[in-house]
């Protein structure tokens, strides 16, 4: 039985810019607010060029997820 690989991709569902955020949280089963709330953090210690700067490598590095999201059924 093969084994499937976990791959990290954009967020299409949970997203607030590009989904970079999103998908880490869905990758490591973290609440995506918690890891923005740590990238803020990352921002303020480190400065905000070297943030933004792997940021926008990561948009580019990071594929976006293929499978379409799942809609909620609206009320």
């Amino acid at each position: 039985m093969k084994k499937s690989m976990k791959k990290l991709y954009r967020s299409k569902d949970n997203k607030v810019w590009a989904g970079i955020f999103g998908g880490v949280g869905e990758y490591f089963d973290i609440d995506p607010a918690l890891i923005r709330l740590l990238w803020i953090i990352i921002v303020i210690c480190s400065g905000i060029i070297p943030a933004l700067l792997a940021y926008f490598v990561a948009l580019f590095i990071v594929p976006k997820n293929p499978v379409k999201p799942i809609k909620q059924a609206e009320k």
